[in-house]
């Protein structure tokens, strides 16, 4: 009897010293991965962990590269978001450090106010954050290879999702410092100026002009030029309304020398307003009919899109939140998986778009980049006025998705073929057909280029912080870095997003709001048939008594308002249900959170008990 007491105060101080021993590990092992700098990347798209595309640019560094980073750690009155935010910056610039085997090294330096720090930092151009205390905080990064040099005058946190690419970017700037030509042709103010609606701005040049000239040269081609420089490497044409014949053949020749070209046309465009017959705002159209016929595409000028599915939350003007057809606010299935320009991007706004096909002989490859939904159609453009209630109304979907983007390959034919189409004095030679490949990408919204259609602004203490709620910003890069030639920076920026949508939440919201419009209709319907009623028993009654309200009026008034009851009653249990969903998928993801790891962990710890009780009853 006391052996086996003996016995079972043993096992239960082995099992306290092996608990003991499993405490003390694990320990010991956080303690030395807190020294290694180890992470384990479990996010779905390794957000956390440098993309192949960085890695290779790393490859090929020849140069080895400096990253200094100037922040002012000593500050003792930093944000806490700033802190986690530049912890993060931290560990991925360790990553690099790793990666890059050598070839790039990282300098931590804190300007401190009135020191050689500071003076660097102004020096180099780095734009200091100034908190309420009145401490002015950098947070920003130069790179320096040799004498070549690039700048992050200040590291937005806004702008996490695209740390990695604006790094990695940066590198590849200072080991590659020739930059390749951007040529845009635009009827917009672009560049700046002054705008009938000045809804960008009075002077200043949009934003993705202002983006694409830190990683190009970008040059203004004006409307009347009959030559497009050779050393451009990239052409981009915005909204050409009315171009001349002169232009259109210069950018004809211009393909056919086998460069590639970023084209932006709209049936409606919202940011091209024009005042029109009874004085009325009116948006301008544009298309390249003569030379998209050459290049086997074809788009209606005078039709736009309207997609059920992908509509976009409005204000109207009587400040009701309406959901607008015309407006699509496309989604990642709605975009073309295999294709690096689109296959990484979340979602993107087209403002009144219109639709791209391939002309019946069309002879080169034609690859939808950006589609509708299946629930898509087309409509006259003039019925954008009518509002998204009337085009609902008469919606009809059409058999197949329309293309909103698309990219053309292929050697192309001049869409001139009788020649010039003016008398030309150059000696250069027509090239009637290409002898390599060129690739057009084109879309049919010249809007969702607009600084309002995919960017907040935030003005803070002297200048401007940008936070993109789309992708079409992404997009444009994309399209730029893959038409002139760079592939590992399109993989980066294309990367997902930090914020992870409920999807789940969303499709509820969206069954209700279709739920909602129905009985709004129904309402419609009841008050439209009200009033009819109404007026015919008013046309029935003696002249003398037409301010007097009949019996019979009063009754039907009567009915309507029982009916207008029942129907907002109907529509506050559709509310109600909503809300009640939301919350039940709710408290399920909170319960299973909260009890799904302690589970996991009792039943492993059951699944031991009994394999060892099992050993110990084996003779």
């Amino acid at each position: 009897m006391a052996d086996k007491m003996n016995m079972g105060v043993r096992r239960v101080l082995v099992s306290f010293m092996g608990l003991g021993v499993v405490f003390l590990i694990i320990i010991l092992v956080n303690v030395l991965l807190s020294f290694a700098n180890v992470r384990w990347d479990v996010t779905e798209e390794k957000i956390y962990s440098l993309s192949k595309g960085s890695k290779k640019i790393l490859e090929r560094i020849t140069v080895p590269v400096t990253i200094s980073f100037f922040f002012n750690r000593s500050s003792r009155n930093l944000p806490t978001d700033l802190k986690l935010y530049v912890r993060r910056v931290e560990e991925f610039l360790a990553e690099y450090e790793h990666a890059a085997r050598g070839k790039v090294r990282v300098q931590k330096y804190d300007p401190r106010p009135d020191s050689d720090e500071e003076d660097w930092a102004q020096k180099y151009g780095l734009r200091p954050l100034q908190l309420g205390t009145g401490d002015r905080i950098y947070c920003g990064l130069v790179f320096t290879a040799a004498d070549q040099e690039d700048i992050i005058p200040f590291l937005d946190p806004a702008r996490e999702e695209l740390l990695e690419y604006d790094i990695t970017r940066s590198i590849y700037r200072v080991q590659s410092p020739k930059k390749k030509i951007i040529g845009i042709i635009s009827t917009l103010p672009v560049f700046g100026g002054a705008t009938s609606r000045q809804w960008q701005g009075a002077s200043a040049p949009w934003l993705f002009v202002s983006e694409l000239k830190k990683s190009y040269d970008v040059r203004q081609i004006g409307l009347f030029a009959d030559k497009i420089d050779p050393d451009i490497d990239l052409l981009i044409i915005v909204h050409p309304k009315n171009l001349s014949q002169k232009l259109q053949y210069a950018i004809d020749q211009f393909v056919l020398s086998g460069k590639n070209a970023l084209v932006f046309v709209d049936p409606f465009c919202l940011s091209d307003q024009s005042q029109g017959q009874r004085n009325l705002i009116q948006p301008s159209k544009s298309s390249l009919k003569t030379l998209f016929r050459a290049w086997g595409i074809r788009m209606d000028a005078s039709k736009v899109v309207a997609d059920l599915d992908q509509p976009t939350t409005l204000r109207s003007r009587s400040n009701r939140v309406v959901q607008s057809p015309l407006w699509i606010s496309a989604r990642h299935d709605t975009f073309a998986s295999k294709e690096i320009i689109t296959s990484k991007l979340e979602k993107m706004l087209f403002p009144v778009a219109g639709a791209l096909q391939k002309s019946p002989q069309g002879p080169y490859s034609f690859t939808p980049l950006v589609r509708t939904s299946k629930n898509a159609a087309l409509f006259d453009s003039f019925k954008t006025s009518l509002g998204p209630e009337a085009i609902r109304r008469e919606f009809r979907a059409a058999p197949k998705p329309f293309t909103l983007i698309a990219q053309i390959r292929g050697k192309f034919k001049t869409a001139f073929p009788a020649g010039p189409p003016y008398k030309k004095d150059s000696l250069a030679k027509q090239i009637k057909e290409a002898k390599k490949e060129s690739t057009i990408i084109i879309v049919a919204d010249a809007d969702m280029l607009a600084d309002r259609f995919y960017v907040q602004k935030r003005y803070v203490l002297g200048f401007v912080l940008t936070k993109m709620f789309n992708d079409n910003l992404n997009f444009v890069a994309n399209a730029c870095e893959m038409l002139t030639g760079g592939d590992e920076l399109i993989s980066i920026r294309s990367r997902g997003r930090f914020e992870r949508p409920f999807t789940t939440v969303i499709a509820l919201q969206r069954r209700a709001q279709q739920r909602w419009l129905a009985k709004e209709q129904e309402l419609a319907r009841q008050v439209e048939a009200t009033n009819k009623k109404l007026r015919e028993l008013e046309q029935q009654k003696d002249p003398s008594q037409k301010l007097i309200i009949s019996p019979e009026q009063e009754r039907e008034i009567a009915r309507f308002r029982e009916k207008k009851r029942r129907i907002k009653k109907e529509l506050k249990e559709v509310r109600k249900n909503l809300r009640a969903d939301i919350e039940s998928l709710g408290t399920t993801l909170k319960a299973i959170n909260i009890f799904a790891m302690p589970f996991c962990v009792s039943m492993a710890g059951l699944l031991l008990a009994w394999h060892r009780h099992r050993r110990m009853k084996r003779p």
